[in-house]
């Protein structure tokens, strides 16, 4: 199975040290929905795997989460492509779980639900514990400049040899043009 996996918040939309809190502030980042359907094209599934402390820190609800995804599968969907999973961790830094990146609970998930191995199955983050978790569940980590990527570039001590890329559309181009090694 080709598969990808997304970070959403500062990879498929605008990051916000705020929150992304209601579906009306769920704004795509230029080329990441076409980004996703070129990668549908070249027979690559999609999935997100994201931390979503808002809920709770009592920002918002798992039925209001539940719509912010519902537009982003729209809005995707209307480029023509496909997210085909949306895995997230709903607690907050101190609840001691194993799902928060930087675990690899979610990415484990993942492989468990689809059945496949994450081994040459690349994980975009716009954060060092985007890298982190993937790199610990055996993905190949990508850091992209949006979101929190210019500063995790700035300031992280664990990025190795993680491939950097300026957005989702440029990692894309590299990977479907086999320029990513």
């Amino acid at each position: 199975m080709k598969l990808v996996i997304l970070d959403r918040d500062g990879v498929i939309n605008e990051d916000s040290d705020a929150y992304i809190k209601s579906p009306e502030e769920w704004n795509p980042i230029p080329g990441s929905l076409e980004a996703i359907a070129r990668l549908n094209r070249h027979g690559y599934r999609v999935a997100v795997a994201t931390n979503q402390s808002g809920v709770a820190r009592g920002l918002f609800t798992l039925d209001t989460l539940a719509r912010i995804h519902r537009r982003m599968l729209e809005a995707v969907r209307d480029k023509g492509g496909e997210i085909d999973a949306i895995f997230f961790c709903p607690h907050g830094p101190d609840d001691d779980c194993r799902c928060r990146k930087p675990a690899p609970g979610l990415y484990e998930e993942i492989a468990d639900r689809l059945k496949t191995s994450l081994d040459n199955v690349y994980a975009i983050g716009d954060s060092e514990r985007d890298l982190v978790a993937a790199r610990a569940a055996g993905a190949q980590p990508v850091l992209v400049r949006t979101g929190k990527g210019v500063r995790t570039l700035r300031k992280s001590k664990q990025l190795g040899d993680a491939p950097v890329f300026d957005d989702l559309a440029g990692f894309t181009d590299a990977l479907v043009t086999d320029q990513l090694d």
